[in-house]
């Protein structure tokens, strides 16, 4: 894993990820923190001041926790249980919604002529989700990135819980990449039209491209923070 041995021993990558990150996921849910709030929120920089709403805030400060959170799982080289989703997503939503555990309501996704699976099924929908998720066969890169795509359309259209599905997912995304060798991918918002068609249309192979390419453009980002001074 050596990715995240570099997360974790390179400060100035993991800064500049983290931000990027959370001010990218929270964006596409609708967050209207600039990129420099977002630092100034999770690194405690007072330098900068931030005029937000503290819902806003609390999102950037508990994507933090929530991704160190799954860090913290992989370094202790657990297996994903289906209570570390519910802890990730209880994370997210601290201090602006109670979500503990599984929606029990009904939901709709704003956008999307899709309908998500009534709450009572939700708790047999997940466990065959986690069961499968972590037995699915992986015996290439090719293998782990079609893995990735599906299981990512599958867990947003099971919307599990009542809020912050889509961060939830997209951390998943990233602990799956970094446990398996890989760098960590960021979903810009600038994608984030194309990002929900594939998953409302179930495209797995557009998604699965899309990941290749941020992949491709993680690395080329890493390079240039191996030797970087501040």
């Amino acid at each position: 894993m050596k990715y995240l041995k570099l997360m974790r021993n390179n400060q100035n990558y993991f800064e500049d990820f983290i931000t990027r990150i959370t001010y990218h996921t929270n964006s596409i849910e609708g967050s209207t923190l600039s990129y420099a709030e977002t630092y100034a929120i999770i690194f405690n920089d007072n330098s900068f001041q931030v005029k937000a709403q503290p819902r806003e805030i609390y999102e950037a400060i508990n994507h933090k926790y929530a991704l160190n959170y799954l860090l913290e799982k992989m370094v202790k080289k657990e297996k994903l249980e289906a209570n570390d989703l519910i802890t990730i997503n209880e994370l997210i939503n601290k201090n602006i919604k109670d979500t503990k555990g599984y929606r029990k309501v009904n939901v709709m996704i704003h956008g999307s002529q899709d309908i998500p699976p009534d709450a009572n099924e939700i708790p047999n929908k997940m466990l065959y989700f986690i069961d499968n998720y972590n037995h699915a066969p992986i015996d290439s890169k090719e293998d782990l990135l079609c893995k990735i795509a599906r299981f990512h359309i599958e867990f947003e259209h099971i919307h599990p819980f009542e809020d912050g599905n889509g961060r939830t997912g997209r951390l998943l995304i990233n602990y799956e990449l970094l446990k398996n060798g890989l760098p960590p991918i960021v979903i810009p918002t600038e994608k984030r039209g194309i990002y929900f068609d594939y998953i409302a249309t179930y495209n797995e192979e557009q998604l699965k491209q899309m990941f290749t390419e941020l992949l491709e453009f993680e690395m080329k980002r890493i390079e240039k923070f191996k030797d970087m001074k501040f």
